[in-house]
């Protein structure tokens, strides 16, 4: 059911997710977001990849639905908004699939564009325990439902090195209307389950989302840091409203601050449809 017009953009959203966990009809890794922006006249695809695939994998992956998202439609191209990895993908399809014509718009939320001085570290630990980590990934992620899982290959392409190899391959191409937001937890408890990775990287980086800091996410069109209304915060997991609920019914009027994260996707593609994309 259509309750307004707001998110009736141009051109349909295509949702890439990130890793960690995958697009499922009934668990859904976007939450309340996909419906609200339906509600509100949106037309909403997926990606449907892997979790924890290579970029160069996950992209062919998600171009074969950006096509399929095409056909159904009727639309000359899509607006993709992703989050966190997904964000990568997106941009490796525009750039290095030479598959720009495609896209209208790539709005990439908590994107490691700049790649993580937290993965630098922790990936001089001794090799046998970063590929048992990246095994005990790959057989959660099959679990869930990724064909071809490849920790190891996430976990390097989190380094600035290979960031700078990929900005450096994947440059941002004309015609596409790029931009990024950043969100962080105001404290350690903010979110209990990413209590521990966030102490870490706040020991590295900064203030971050229990994942990714702000010099990481930064990208064309930087749209700032985003909190809650509370003391909270937002992680990672809010992000994709992993809680299915609002931050508070406290309402803001600052730009930054946010009350229900699926507000602040039905803004997205607001502006987007503003925009005439």
């Amino acid at each position: 059911m259509t309750l307004s017009d707001k998110c009736a953009a141009k051109y349909p959203i295509l949702l890439v997710h990130g890793m960690g966990f995958r697009d499922h009809k009934y668990l859904n890794y976007w939450g309340r977001i996909p419906r609200k922006l339906t509600e509100n006249g949106a037309k909403i695809y997926y990606g449907w990849q892997d979790s924890a695939a290579s970029v160069e994998n996950n992209a062919a992956v998600v171009l074969e639905n950006l096509n399929k998202a095409l056909a159904d439609s009727g639309a000359e191209k899509v607006n993709i908004i992703a989050h966190s990895k997904g964000g990568l993908e997106a941009r490796y399809i525009a750039s290095s699939m030479g598959q720009s014509s495609k896209i209208a718009s790539i709005t990439t939320i908590n994107t490691p564009h700049n790649g993580s001085l937290t993965v630098d570290n922790l990936m001089k630990m001794p090799g046998f325990l970063i590929k048992a980590a990246a095994c005990a990934a790959n057989v959660w992620m099959r679990l869930l439902g990724d064909k071809h899982p490849d920790a190891l290959s996430c976990f390097r392409q989190f380094t600035t090195s290979e960031s700078e190899r990929f900005n450096r391959e994947n440059p941002d191409i004309d015609g596409i209307f790029y931009q990024s937001f950043g969100f962080k937890m105001k404290n350690a408890f903010s979110d209990i389950t990413m209590l521990i990775p966030y102490l870490v990287v706040k020991h590295y980086e900064g203030d971050n989302d229990g994942l990714l800091a702000e010099r990481a996410v930064k990208w064309t069109n930087y749209r700032g840091m985003h909190v809650s209304s509370t003391n909270r915060g937002i992680s990672h997991a809010d992000e994709v409203d992993i809680r299915r609920m609002r931050f508070s019914h406290k309402t803001t009027e600052k730009e930054n601050e946010i009350s229900d994260i699926t507000q602040f996707y039905i803004c997205i593609v607001n502006e987007l449809k503003n925009k005439g994309l």
